[in-house]
Order: structure tokens, then sequence, then C-alpha cells
């Protein structure tokens, strides 16, 4: 399919004005289409060529100012049109195909009970699989709808829909939205169960499957109370108000995103309707979600990117406002621990890759939308968030909120580009912003800070060196032991300072601090190197350090010393092994232990030190689950208890333990063997060769669910059985498989095909992966491709033969742009592995 290059973009651009969409779907004609027919009034500013796209199943009629067009000049998705200076109406009528992967008009039928949901999602280009457009950003238009469903259905859209007519006929009429870009047009279809309030005069509404109502009625006073509470921070801090006339959020099945900002009607993933225990950790994630898309009302929807090289407008800002909003209205005060955690190291770990870009690229660097795709990533969300939160303790918060609500104003329904944003904030501060935009947002990469400590005379002195080239204001923090407990340090002083220095920092009184912490408070982007003795000290008193900000901040140093070479992946274990037991913050806890588990223990060390390093990550659970286990009724320790009784069952090497719990129904003394827990283990059973194909069916017909499903194929993929292995192959890869996997069957069969523990097994499938992923990534698109790259990369195959053929497969196969990107990341994990390993022996 062809790409839409910025060229034709700007070319389309300065030849039409789009005044108005009307778009009419018909969802009742079986499995396979829906009828799309779009009525577009627009203006061409003189005379010429060019284009809408629609990408149907069969195109029936195409008229433009009431002549027909002849629908065989629809070329792949580009319908030519040939236009005279003035006003025209272009009307398409055509076949659109459902969706099984998340793009387009996504159709999902619940195995729980054989209820069908439908939703789109039209971000970038997928607009295209459901109505007719000229597909970019900075066309804005109005949009009216109308949608025939199913009579017992819902319709929801962008805008407040009604019944209209005989109830029997199913039909739905929207009221007309605001401008919007043709990616932001949504609607839900379904019997879905709902959960409506009112708030500040507007609509609010939860919808999900009616299959997890009973979910959602549990947590909806506290999605509820986020949305409240966030929707009034938002009006407090910004001039413009709410700009639509709506606010509903919609869980919907196999998303592919976290979700997604459509104006009116966000959009899910409805793993977020919980179904099973949770940290209270995973309950704040939801809710920075929650204020995430909520600040894409702004951010982005109604000031909205040009061009897609400014994707950083959007997520960037969204991201750091979803953190920060929650962060002051709700009870989830330390979101920005989480964040650190479980965001910061998706950003660096994206910087130091081959595939790293700037925060705001040049505009050169994304010629068209599918080079704009690969920039979704942890540099547009974590390190731009990150950027923007050194940014804010550079300006100030009250210029950098003045300088966002003049960009409000003066953009409004509007599309901008990074140099308006950055006009917008010089005009309310005297600070060059424009410099600093250049050196933050136009470069790639990750400083380096490291701190040296001296003590002359009865004072010390701080000096840093800075590998790298922008300018940091940064928080230190001078910690000593506490004389009746030298476990515990106590903050002797927090002080700012910026690097470079530009002249010579003040010495100051006293002894040196045991711990000098650089980046306390984590409001900078950058690697953090301490001095020696500040390093032994926090060997010995991690856990003592106050404030959970600050013990992340300690460990992603040590997490990117590991990464580095700076520190052996075996330090890092006995790091996690002698202080874990002792912390109380379960963000942190999840985060030592996923990178414990997911990356040192299965790539970092070799497989002959991987048994060992099992055995302390299951020890370390037990001493988790024994510390808590007099306190099972406090909310951090039961986070705690569940994030080690997640990390013993995937870890453990002795079935019995897991099979007992199984037959149990529960942990000794909690918690309780839920969905989630019960398809875990079983996963690990079938990885370990402790379960049958027929115990997996048997849990599948106790669980129908849509989760069921996927757990059952994540098993039945894990055993370690050659006809196991080939059957879970074909599923995924064999173009003659039916049904084909939706994007969600795909991950799970994945997941569970390649393990560290059947290297024999699996190696083998090693030489077809490359060429069967580019064919499927071909046949299938871009969603199917990421996943292809992703769970379906032979992670656990760490040698030298993985890099050769990706790198030839790279070179010579031509794969889809989606499919490039991941593979160009994936590969070089194995190679920072196969580094670590080497530096290690």
């Amino acid at each position: 399919m062809p790409v839409l290059t910025r060229d034709e973009a700007r070319t389309r651009a300065r030849l039409l004005d789009v005044h108005r969409y009307a778009v009419d779907l018909d969802l009742t004609r079986g499995d396979e289409v829906f009828t799309s027919t779009t009525r577009i009034r627009f203006t061409a500013r003189e005379a010429g060529d060019t284009f809408a796209e629609l990408r149907p199943a069969a195109l029936r009629r195409a008229v433009l100012d009431g002549r027909p067009l002849d629908p065989a000049a629809l070329d792949d998705n580009r319908l030519p049109l040939s236009l005279t200076a003035g006003e025209h109406e272009l009307l398409i009528e055509a076949d659109m195909h459902y969706s099984r992967t998340g793009e387009g008009m996504h159709r999902f039928t619940d195995p729980a009970d054989g209820e069908t949901y439908l939703y789109t999602q039209a971000f970038l280009d997928d607009g295209q699989r459901v109505f007719a457009s000229f597909d970019q950003p900075d066309l804005k238009a109005v949009f009216d709808a109308t949608v025939t469903a199913p009579p017992h259905w819902t319709v929801l859209g962008n805008a407040v829909g009604t019944r209209t007519g005989d109830p029997a006929e199913g039909r739905w009429t929207f009221a007309t939205t605001p401008p919007l870009s043709t990616y932001f047009v949504a609607f839900a279809a379904g019997p879905w169960h709902t959960v409506r309030t009112e708030h500040a005069g507007l609509p609010f509404a939860l919808h999900c499957r009616r299959s997890l109502a009973p979910h959602l009625d549990a947590d909806a006073a506290e999605l509820l109370d986020i949305t409240r509470r966030c929707f009034d921070r938002f009006h407090e801090i910004f001039d413009e108000p709410y700009p639509f006339d709506s606010y509903d959020q919609a869980f919907v099945p196999e998303f592919n995103a976290g979700a997604m900002e459509n104006p009116g009607l966000v959009t899910f993933r409805d793993e977020y309707v919980f179904r099973s225990a949770v940290t209270d950790t995973e309950r704040e994630t939801r809710g920075v979600t929650i204020a995430h898309e909520m600040a894409h009302m702004w951010f982005g929807d109604l000031v909205t990117l040009r061009w897609w090289d400014d994707i950083w407008l959007n997520e960037s800002f969204a991201e750091y406002m979803g953190y920060q909003v929650l962060t002051e209205a709700t009870r989830f005060d330390g979101a920005w621990t989480d964040f650190a955690c479980a965001r910061k190291g998706w950003g660096y770990d994206a910087d130091q890759r081959p595939s790293t870009h700037p925060v705001a690229p040049d505009p050169a660097a994304v010629p068209d939308t599918a080079a704009a795709l690969l920039n979704f990533d942890g540099i547009s969300y974590a390190k731009g968030a990150s950027a923007l939160r050194q940014l804010v303790a550079w300006l100030g918060e009250k210029d950098f909120l003045a300088g966002i609500n003049d960009h409000f104003t003066r953009h409004r329904f509007g599309n901008a580009a990074l140099a308006d944003f950055l006009d917008s904030l010089a005009r309310r501060t005297d600070r060059d912003v424009h410099a600093w935009a250049d050196r933050w947002l136009r470069t790639s990469g990750a400083d380096t800070l490291t701190s040296a400590v001296t003590e002359t005379d009865g004072h010390w002195h701080l000096t840093v060196r800075r590998d790298g080239t922008r300018p940091h204001r940064v928080a230190a923090g001078a910690y000593d032991r506490d004389p009746a407990d030298p476990a515990r340090l106590v903050l002797r002083e927090r002080f700012e300072l910026d690097v470079p220095q530009e002249t010579a920092a003040a010495p100051r009184p006293g002894t040196r601090p045991d711990l000098l912490l650089l980046n306390d408070g984590d409001l900078t982007y950058a690697k953090i190197r301490l001095d020696p003795a500040s390093w032994d000290t926090a060997l010995h008193t991690l856990p003592g350090l106050p404030g959970p900000l600050s013990r992340a901040v300690l460990w992603n140093a040590a997490r990117d010393m590991v990464r580095d070479g700076d520190l052996t992946p075996a330090a890092y274990l006995n790091a996690a092994r002698t202080h874990l037991p002792h912390e109380n913050d379960v963000a942190v806890v999840r985060a030592v232990l996923a990178f414990a588990r997911g990356q040192i223990t299965d790539r970092y060390l070799t497989p002959a030190d991987r048994p060992a390093a099992l055995a302390a990550l299951t020890g370390l659970a037990r001493e988790l689950l024994d510390r808590t286990r007099q306190h099972t009724e406090d909310t951090t320790a039961q986070g705690l208890r569940l994030t080690a009784v997640r990390t013993f069952i995937d870890s453990t090497t002795d079935p019995e333990t897991l099979l007992a719990w199984l037959h149990d129904g529960t942990v000794p003394d909690g918690p309780a063997l839920d969905p989630e827990l019960r398809w875990r283990a079983l996963a690990r059973l079938a990885v370990l060769g402790a379960i049958t194909p027929a115990a997996i069916d048997t849990e599948l017909a106790a669980d129908p669910s849509a989760a069921g499903r996927e757990g059952a194929a994540r098993c039945h993929a894990a055993l370690p059985d050659p006809a196991a292995k080939e059957a879970a192959w074909r599923a995924m890869y064999d173009p003659g498989h039916r049904p084909e996997l939706s994007n969600y069957l795909f991950t799970a069969t994945a997941q569970g095909f390649w393990q560290p523990e059947q290297h024999t097994l699996v190696r083998p499938y090693l030489d077809r992966y490359y060429p069967e992923a580019v064919a499927l990534a071909a046949r299938r698109g871009p969603a199917l491709a990421t996943a292809a790259g992703a769970a379906g990369f032979p992670r656990t195959l760490v040698e030298q033969h993985t890099l050769d053929l990706g790198e030839e497969c790279l070179r010579t196969a031509d794969p889809l742009p989606a499919l490039r990107r991941r593979l160009t990341d994936e590969l070089d994990d194995p190679r920072r592995a196969l580094r670590i390993r080497t530096a290690g022996a």
C-alpha cells in the first residue's frame, strides 16, 4: 500500500480546505464486511489533481460533484481526483473489511458469551479502513455520523449519540463534532455494559463487554473518581475548557496500544478492567493512562500536530501531564516513582539503540507515514516526558503553564509545530527556550553525569563531570548514616545545581556525606554514576535511603551500569537478594525483579549460570512472602505478596509447589489463585513439562473467557513437545491456517513458544523465523509485523547465529518498515547481552 509522504501532504494541504464529513456506517451485513458511505465537502483553492484515500473490500460508487467516477480508477488506496477551483462534494460508497488485528474496524466475538463487539482504531492512517477521507492530520473538518447496528447494540462515537427512528432499525445519529483530524474519528458498537454519570454539566460514561460487567462495576467508583479529579485539575491549570460535548471511556478487546485519545470517546485495552487481583501500583498505572488520555484532549485533539515529526507535541506532553496531574489530583502521589521504575528505562534503552532519534526529529527524518509509525516509542513518550520535566525544573512551572495556555489559545482546533510551541513559551519567559530545545529536543542519546566528592579543611566539595551535550538542572541529595541505625540514611541537605557548572561551586561545610545522590528527585534525563564512597554506602544501605523515588534513582543507576558493563549481572542479583526483602515500595520491587528475571537471568547470564539465578529469585520471593505473612490486610503488603508470588511462579523449577497451590486454590496465607495466577502457574508448568494438553483444555473449559483463551494458547505453545511447537508455529505463520490468529492470540502463542529451558527444541525454528516473519508482515500488516518482531522474536537464543541471520534479513529481505524497526531493536539486545557475557567472562 502506498504511504502518504510529507511532501504529498503539504501539497494537498495547500490545495484543499476540507469543511465537513458525513459518515454513514451499516454494521448489519455479516461477519466479514460493513458498508461505509462518506460525503466530503471541501474547497479547492485552485485547479489541480489530488486524491482521497480508502482501503475497501469493494468500491461500489464514487461521485464527484454529481459526476460518477470509475471505481476501477482506485489505485490501491488512492482515488485520483481532478479538481477545478471552488467548492466540491465527493461521495464514496464502499464495502469495508472488518479487522482481526486491531487496525481499522476491529471485530471481536467474546468466547465467554458469544456476543460481538466492534471498535475503530483510525490512528495514523488506519481511518481509511473505515471511511474515505483526505487522511492527514492538518486537514481538519467537522464530522456528522450515522450508524446502523443490530437493535440490541449501543453505538458510541466522538459526540453524543441518540437512537433515531424505529428502535428495531438500530439507527444512531451523532451530534456534529468540532473540527477533528481524520485519525481521531471513532466508533464502538456492541451490547456494552455501561456505567453513567454526569460531571461539570457533561455526560461521563464507562463501557465494557458484558462478560466483564462485574469487574467494571467493582472499580467504577475509583475510575470515575480519578476521571473527575483529573478533569477538574486540568481545568485549574488550562485556560481553554474541555472542548467536546461528552466523555466516554470504552474498555475494548484486543486493543494494540494502552489507549487512544479519540475526542469524547477514549478507547482503552480492556485488561484495565481487572478481573484478578492487582497491586496498588497497577491501579496507579491505570490512573496514569486515564490522565494521559485526558491530557490529549488538549495536547493532540484541540491543538494537533501538523505532520508526524511532531508526535512529541502529543505524546511527550500527555505522558508528562498524566503523571503530574495524577500526582496532584488523586491519592496516587507517588506516580513519579512508578515513572522512574517502569517508564524511564524504556526511554534510556531506546536512546542507546541504533534506531535512536531526537525527541523532535528533523522533518526530513519523517518523510512518510510508515516512518512516522516507528517513532511512537520510548523516546517520544518516556524521554520526551523526562525532557519536559527538566524544562519545568529549568523554566519554572508558572512560565511553563503560561506558555502552554498561550499555545492553546493561538492554535485551538488547528494545527501546530515545534516552532509554534517554542514561540508561545518564548512569549512568557526571558529564558532562551529555542536554544534549550536545540540541545534537548533536536539531539539523541543520553548524557552521563558522574559525581566526585573531595574533602579538605572541614569542608567538602562536589564536582560533576558531564559526558554529553545537554544542560541539566539537577538536585543533589547529601545523606549520612544514622548513628542509631547504620543501615538507615538521613538527609543532611538537598540542593540544586546547574551542569555544566559555569563557576566552581562553593565548598560546603562539614565532612563529606556518606552518600551523595545526583539527580535526587529524578528531575533530569541522564545516566548517573556515583563516586566510589557513595556507591559503597548505597550497596550497604539502599533500603534505608528515605524516599522511594530516591531509591528508584539508585536502582536505575545500577541497571544502567549492568547494561554498560560497569556492574556484573551477579552483583545486581546479589544487591536485589540483599535489599529487596527490606523494600516497601511495590513499584521499586516490581521493577528490580522484572529486570533481574527478564534481562539478567534469561539474557545476560550464561545458560550455565541461569539455574543459580532462578534459585536466587525464588529464594527472594519466599523471603518477601515470609516477611508479609502477618500483614495480609495491608495494601502495600498485599502488593508485595502478589509481586513475590508472580516472581516465584515465573522462576521456580519445582513443579510440586505450583501443583499444590493449584490444587488448594491459594498460596498459603494468600493470595488466592485467581484466573491470572492460575494461568501463570499453568504456563510455568507447561514450560517444565509438568502438565498435559488435556489439563490445559480443562482449565480453558473452566475459564472460557478471552483471557482464558489466550492463556491456553500460551500454555499449549510452551509445552516441551515437538508436535506442540510445530502446531503453534503453523498457527502463527502458516498462511493456510484457519482461522488466522488475532493480534492477541498471536502474541500469546509467541510468548509461550520461545523458552530458555527448551533451547534444543526451539533452535531449529530460528532459521525459519526471519523469512516467515517477513512474509507474515507483508501479508497481514504493521500490527502483526510488530507482534512478530516483539513477542515473536527468539529472545531466548542469545547467540551469534541469531544476530547473523537477523542482520542478513535486514540487508536482503526488505521487511515491512514496522518489522524492520522491531528487528533492529530486538537484535541490539542479544548483541548487548553477548558483550555483557564476554565482559563477565
